[in-house]
């Protein structure tokens, strides 16, 4: 029988000839060959938030919450790195596989962490407005704040879970994509699991933001009796965070819809906006309106 492969459609620059190598694909799985100048823009941007939050950290030990930041920003310049290890040469090579896969791994992985930040924040908060909403210092006004009377492990334990299963089956799809692509194979199984696991993904943060709105509009008119404005700003901005990384996600399931080499896919600059921009702004805001700022070392939120 014949070993010949049918080429699959896809984008090749041609003013890059494709080196070959056995890590190569036929094809630039990116769908464009990725730019330098927003490589090196995400990793300066990302060495300063990277900074910024070990500042926090030290200054407030608030260390769950801190190392969560830290986190992030660290997966984030590590897919970055070999982002910039995709682009044109001599700097990269925009046809590698394992640049690709690893770049996908640490940058869709990055955002886990960022929520993981964000439940361990609201069930703080929860504790604390808990505890002011009674007087009492062991807990038991929790329920007349927690959303739905839910424990705050409980909503810890729900929340990392379902970021952990949609992360897994994302970078299996991802990783599918890319071997299919490199042996001349449809990549559409891949796209359908990565698919999923971005649905599951939407619709389980979905649920987080009604949470934390319905926690909001409970504690509201006791922030403004206590005179708590900072602490308002601070969840109005935990909140503006959040929705800037539910556009992100939702962003990547419009683009995985339509498939590899779909229109989004295909265009770098809805990565730029719709990717790159509401992780870094949301990082970046939640270094500036850090809970360490309101609260102290020995503060309300034991984050």
């Amino acid at each position: 029988m014949s070993s010949f492969k049918a080429p699959i459609d896809g984008y090749v620059d041609p003013s890059i000839p494709n080196p070959n190598h056995d890590s190569d694909s036929p094809i630039i799985i990116y769908g464009y060959t990725p730019t330098l100048a927003l490589s090196v823009l995400a990793l300066a941007l990302y060495c300063l938030l990277l900074l910024l939050h070990s500042y926090r950290l030290h200054l407030h030990r608030l260390i769950a919450f801190s190392t969560l930041l830290i986190l992030t920003t660290i997966f984030e310049l590590v897919g970055y790195a070999f982002r910039l290890r995709s682009s044109p040469p001599p700097v990269g090579d925009p046809y590698n596989t394992i640049n690709f896969i690893v770049q996908y791994f640490f940058i869709v992985v990055a955002p886990v962490f960022l929520s993981a930040g964000f439940y361990t924040v609201l069930t703080s908060l929860i504790g604390a407005f808990g505890e002011n909403a009674t007087g009492d210092d062991r807990g038991r006004g929790t329920d007349e704040v927690s959303p739905l009377g839910l424990g705050r492990r409980t909503i810890i334990a729900i929340f990392v879970t379902c970021d952990v299963v949609a992360t897994i089956v994302q970078v299996a799809g991802a990783a599918l994509i890319g071997v299919s692509e490199s042996n001349r194979k449809s990549p559409d199984n891949g796209n359908n699991i990565l698919l999923a696991g971005l649905a599951f993904q939407v619709f389980s943060f979905l649920l987080f933001l009604i949470l934390l709105f319905v926690f909001l509009q409970k504690t509201r008119k006791l922030m403004t009796s206590r005179g708590e404005g900072g602490m308002m700003r601070f969840t109005l901005a935990l909140l503006g965070a959040s929705l800037l990384v539910y556009l992100r996600t939702i962003f990547r399931l419009a683009e995985t819809s339509q498939g590899v080499g779909g229109y989004a896919s295909s265009h770098e600059a809805f990565f730029g906006a719709l990717e790159f921009a509401p992780v870094v702004a949301a990082v970046g805001m939640l270094g500036w309106w850090h809970p360490g700022r309101l609260v102290g070392r020995n503060g309300l939120l034991g984050v």
